[in-house]
């Protein structure tokens, strides 16, 4: 795949935005086709490459954008990886807009997936979850039966592979358009901080796909829960949109476990699932995160000493702040001039300056910050948190301080501070002052 592709950018933000109602998927894509839409040319264009071309289609889920290619195809598979430059290793998840899909896919043989006959072959354990949780950001792991029509590239080899099916009414029509399971990780060069917006998708990918469906931001702002319910006890090996409470909420998952860690795999281990062997999320500058017990005086001390020191090298600085800290760090002058506030989606986004001495010790010189607030709760914290590493990026700072949750606030906290672990990497990570 060459890296000079032209990158379009086709809105169906309406789509995303109406819904079917009380339609299904067959009636709203009929009703959109016969009245020739933008939105509608534009599903179609992105079936037609999904079914015909070798190139991922990006598209928005309700979690985060998605690189999709036909689930089926080597050729189409291979293309994914090549566009994010990801490990062949690390499986990818399938997205279907059904039931019968799914049961397809579980039925053994060669012939094409979209004819066979459902056998409900989908393993009792699973049923509670998908009755409660399907469509929605919950990804279940499936044995891989013999003869299966996914392509070995989904799998990385592996004899299982993960399922869901999104909540995204515009996901679920676009696979629907295309009638092909799409394997879909997040549309992102691989390591780089999860796309929560089309801009982010063109900014990582830009040559080296030729569609990105913008959706608008993307509500959720975490990848999907992935959970293990083949072992005993089941086993959640990712967190996500959907807790542990939740889960155990459900008959047969009274005791499942968690079976991952916020660390990254050793490199001879075989993952599992999605997200568990490489480091992630990362963004260019080195990101220090502290966690919720740090006191907020020390921090402030740290970060200024980070200033100072020249070895460090820090001379723009972002912070990024959730429930605790205030604005700036106590590092803002009393001077209401020296503060610029940025258009931002986040609570606020603010810069400033920090007049220092200068390594002679005869002069001063001013050191740039960022200061982004994602909000209190933790859903707006999650939905920013991506986009807040992305924003600082755009600003060229040096380090990212991040200001941790608890993660036993909440499974959705455990999320947000899985995916902020891995971006600090565990030589960057202060737990405490």
């Amino acid at each position: 795949m060459s890296t000079n592709q032209s990158t379009q950018i086709l809105s169906v933000r309406r789509l995303n935005g109406e819904g079917p109602g009380s339609r299904s998927l067959e009636e709203w894509w009929n009703n959109e086709r016969a009245s020739k839409t933008p939105e509608s040319a534009a599903i179609e264009e992105a079936a037609h490459l999904l079914r015909t071309s070798d190139i991922p289609v990006a598209f928005p889920t309700e979690t985060v954008y998605g690189l999709g290619a036909d689930a089926t195809r080597s050729e189409a598979v291979h293309g994914i990886y090549k566009a994010k430059q990801r490990p062949s290793d690390n499986p990818l998840i399938i997205h279907i807009d059904s039931l019968p899909m799914l049961e397809r896919l579980l039925r053994p043989g060669t012939g094409t997936v979209t004819t066979a006959a459902p056998t409900h072959s989908i393993p009792p354990i699973y049923h509670p979850l998908i009755d409660r949780f399907w469509p929605g950001p919950l990804t279940i792991i499936l044995p891989n039966p013999s003869g299966s029509h996914l392509a070995p590239e989904v799998t990385s080899n592996l004899t299982t592979f993960g399922v869901r099916m999104p909540a995204s009414p515009l996901a679920r029509l676009l696979i629907h358009a295309a009638d092909r399971p799409l394997a879909a990780p997040s549309a992102n060069a691989s390591t780089k901080p999860s796309p929560t917006t089309a801009e982010h998708v063109y900014h990582d990918l830009k040559g080296r796909i030729n569609l990105i469906l913008d959706g608008g931001p993307c509500g959720v702002g975490v990848e999907s829960t992935v959970v293990d319910g083949l072992s005993d006890p089941p086993a959640i090996l990712r967190p996500g949109g959907i807790g542990i409470e939740e889960l155990r909420m459900c008959s047969g998952w009274e005791n499942v476990q968690v079976g991952y860690h916020d660390g990254t795999l050793d490199v001879r281990e075989v993952p599992r699932a999605p997200g568990m062997k490489y480091r992630h999320y990362s963004p260019k500058a080195r990101v220090i995160l502290f966690e919720p017990d740090a006191d907020e005086t020390a921090v402030s001390k740290h970060v200024r000493k980070d200033l100072e020191d020249s070895a460090v090298g820090a001379h723009t600085i972002g912070i990024v702040r959730t429930k605790q800290w205030k604005e700036g760090l106590g590092l803002i002058s009393d001077d209401p001039m020296t503060l610029e506030t940025l258009p931002s989606p986040f609570k606020s986004l603010v810069k400033f300056s920090v007049p220092l001495q200068d390594v002679s010790g005869t002069g001063t010189v001013n050191k740039g910050v960022f200061d982004c607030h994602l909000g209190t709760d933790l859903e707006s914290i999650a939905r920013g948190l991506f986009s807040a590493l992305r924003a600082m990026d755009d600003q060229d700072v040096d380090v990212i301080y991040v200001e941790g949750v608890s993660d036993r606030t909440g499974d959705l906290a455990a999320a947000v501070m899985n995916r902020l672990r891995k971006a600090a990497g565990a030589e960057l990570k202060l737990k405490s002052l």
